[in-house]
């Protein structure tokens, strides 16, 4: 049988019954009060309504979290969720709106607040440690100058010039973090590598300057030169964090086409879930899809929050 044959992807009540188990693991409780006390479901009232009995406010599972005043069915958000969690490199707005028969801009706007629950809003503990390696580098995110109109090319090169800039850092074996920054230079990287690497960490980089520059700083520090033809030196390499870049890039040329600077953040949160919940790590389409709906809880993203109108909208 299908997994999309699941109740919860087909019925409201079963989706609210899912998503109550997820967020509410011990329990409902009110998020206006944060009471547990006297939570009674409302006697006709809709799927999933419930009552507080000391503030005497009515909420459901959704208030306070990315789906609150959605006026989508919640078992066609876990369809998004499963879709967008199971999906290697991503799944478009064109393509949800196709699968789910919502709108365009309805799909990119789910779209977006399942990459909110995604996204990692704190760092818990650094990367790394005593005979752990951590590969970092950078990576260009735009389309090439030479199919650029005239007006707007800046040079006819390889390289970084007219791209935005992306800074990641791999853990053999554990996470990734990516980060969108103005510019690869030392003074951009050196405090995102201090706050998320353990001092402890053998850092690997490639012959690149400011990641080279800042990883050298680190006690245990190798590096490869790819413009030599170097690759791998014994057990230094960036294949790791190369491998990471590969899937990211083409999800987004081959699946987005194109992601505004502005978003970009909300597609590294993306990819960045995506690979630290991987099979690799025991964790499967629906278990990873879970892990994102816990996501969702204290986390707002208004319509008007993303800063853009439909007819600006990217993602075929």
């Amino acid at each position: 049988m299908s997994i999309l044959s699941e109740p919860h992807f087909h019925n409201e009540a079963a989706a609210y019954a899912r998503l109550e188990a997820i967020v509410w693991p011990n329990g409902p409780y009110c998020p206006r009060c944060g009471g547990f006390d006297r939570i009674t479901p409302v006697k006709g009232g809709r799927v999933g309504l419930r009552r507080c009995g000391p503030c005497k406010r009515e909420f459901t599972v959704k208030v306070g979290t990315v789906f609150e005043d959605s006026k989508v069915g919640l078992h066609l958000w876990f369809q998004a969720a499963h879709l967008m969690a199971s999906s290697k490199k991503g799944i478009s707005a064109h393509q949800l709106h196709r699968t789910l028969k919502v709108t365009y801009k309805t799909a990119w706007f789910m779209e977006h607040r399942l990459r909110e629950a995604m996204r990692d809003g704190h760092f818990a503990a650094p990367l790394g440690g005593k005979g752990k390696a951590v590969e970092i580098d950078e990576t260009f995110v735009g389309g090439k100058e030479k199919n650029k109109h005239a007006s707007k090319r800046q040079h006819l090169g390889t390289g970084g010039v007219g791209k935005e800039a992306v800074f990641s850092l791999v853990e053999r074996g554990g996470k990734v973090r990516s980060h969108h920054i103005p510019a690869v230079t030392a003074v951009n990287l050196r405090p995102i590598v201090e706050a998320q690497i353990h001092g402890a960490t053998y850092v690997m980089t490639d012959e690149g300057g400011a990641a080279r520059k800042v990883g050298s700083e680190f006690a245990k520090h190798g590096s490869v030169n790819h413009s030599a033809g170097e690759y791998v030196r014994g057990d230094v390499h960036t294949n790791t964090i190369e491998g990471y870049f590969s899937v990211f890039k083409r999800g987004i040329y081959g699946t987005y086409h194109h992601v505004s600077q502005q978003h970009l953040k909300r597609y590294l949160a993306e990819f960045d879930f995506r690979y630290n919940e991987r099979a690799a790590l025991g964790i499967d389409d629906g278990a990873r899809t879970n892990r994102a709906l816990r996501g969702i809880v204290g986390k707002r993203l208004t319509y008007r929050s993303t800063g853009q109108t439909a007819s600006h909208l990217h993602g075929s």
